[in-house]
C-alpha cells in the first residue's frame, strides 16, 4: 500500500475523461484500473491517495502510467490570463493527468471510439477483453482480464467482433491486428518517432482518420503536442477561438489544454 499526496490529480476527472476505457468507478472514493496487465484499486479523499499496490510496483508502473512525476500546475500557469474560458476550463478540469498508456491498446480503443460515447465503448473493451483477453487474478484472488494481444485478434475474421458489439468497427480492430502481426506497421518503431511522423505512420492503419490519429499519439505515445478535434473540440473552437487554437502559445503542451476544454465540454455549465 502506497500514500502519497498528489497535486493536480483527480481521479473522477481522469476517469470521466474520455482518455481511458479500462478505468471504473467502484464506490465513492474509490476506483479501479486495469492497465499494463495488472489490476490496481485506488482509493483518494482530500487530496490523499492510497495505492493498493507494493512501492515497487508504484514505482516501477503507476507513477509512469498517471504522470505523477510531472508538474500540471506549470502547464495551467502558462494560460493566458485574459482567456477566461480556457482559464475556467483548466480550474475544473486541473485534476486531469495524461495517461501512459499502451500504444497497442489505444489503437483499438480509438478505432472503437469512432460514432461512439464513453460508456458504449468502456462495455465494447470489456466484451473484447473477456472474450480474447488472459484471465489474471488480483492479490485476492479476484479475476480480470488483460487487453487481448495483436496475435489473437489476428487470426479472427473481420466481422468476429460484432459479437462483442464493434458492428463496423470490428473490421478496423481485426485488420489493425493483421497488419502489426505482418510486420506492415511496427508498434516499436512507432513508438520512437516523433509526433508528426508517429501520426504520419498510424494514418496508414485502415479506419485511423486525423483525430483518432491525433488521440493515439497523445494518449498512446505521450505526444502532448496532439491536440485532437472531434465535435466537442470543435464547438468549443468555433465558439472561442474562431482565429484557431493558439497553439504557438502553448507549444509542446496543447494536448493538456485540449483535455480541459474535452471535459468543461462535457461537464462544465455553458
Amino acid at each position: 500500500m502506497v500514500k502519497k499526496q498528489i497535486e493536480n490529480f483527480d481521479l473522477e476527472q481522469i476517469c470521466n475523461s474520455g482518455q481511458c476505457f479500462r478505468m471504473e468507478k467502484l464506490e465513492e472514493n474509490k476506483y479501479r484500473v486495469i492497465a499494463n496487465d495488472r489490476c490496481l484499486d485506488i482509493y483518494q479523499k482530500d487530496g490523499e491517495c492510497i495505492f493498493n499496490c507494493s512501492l515497487e510496483e508504484f514505482a516501477e508502473i503507476w507513477e509512469e502510467y498517471f504522470d505523477l512525476k510531472e508538474d500540471y500546475k506549470f502547464y495551467i500557469d502558462q494560460i493566458n490570463p485574459k482567456d477566461t474560458y480556457l482559464l475556467n476550463a483548466a480550474g475544473m478540469g486541473r485534476g486531469i493527468r495524461i495517461l501512459n498508456q499502451d500504444l497497442w491498446e489505444m489503437i483499438v480503443s480509438f478505432l472503437i471510439s469512432q460514432q461512439n460515447n464513453i460508456v458504449r465503448i468502456r462495455r465494447c473493451i470489456q466484451n473484447i477483453c473477456r472474450e480474447y483477453g488472459e484471465e489474471k487474478k488480483t492479490a485476492s484472488g479476484e479475476s480480470y482480464y488483460a487487453f487481448p494481444k495483436p496475435d489473437v485478434l489476428a487470426c479472427l475474421e473481420e466481422d468476429d467482433l460484432k459479437a462483442c458489439n464493434l458492428g463496423y468497427r470490428s473490421k478496423y480492430v481485426v485488420r489493425a491486428a493483421k497488419a502489426v502481426v505482418s510486420g506492415d506497421i511496427d508498434l516499436q518503431a512507432i513508438e520512437k518517432m516523433k509526433y508528426a511522423e508517429a501520426k504520419k505512420e498510424l494514418l496508414k492503419i485502415f479506419g485511423v482518420g486525423i483525430k483518432v490519429a491525433d488521440c493515439i499519439c497523445l494518449f498512446g505515445l505521450h505526444h502532448l503536442e496532439a491536440f485532437p478535434v472531434d465535435t466537442h473540440i470543435n464547438q468549443a473552437l468555433e465558439k472561442h477561438y474562431k482565429r484557431g487554437f493558439p497553439k504557438r502559445r502553448y507549444k509542446g503542451f496543447e494536448g493538456i489544454l485540449q483535455q480541459y476544454i474535452f471535459y468543461y465540454e462535457l461537464f462544465g455549465e455553458k
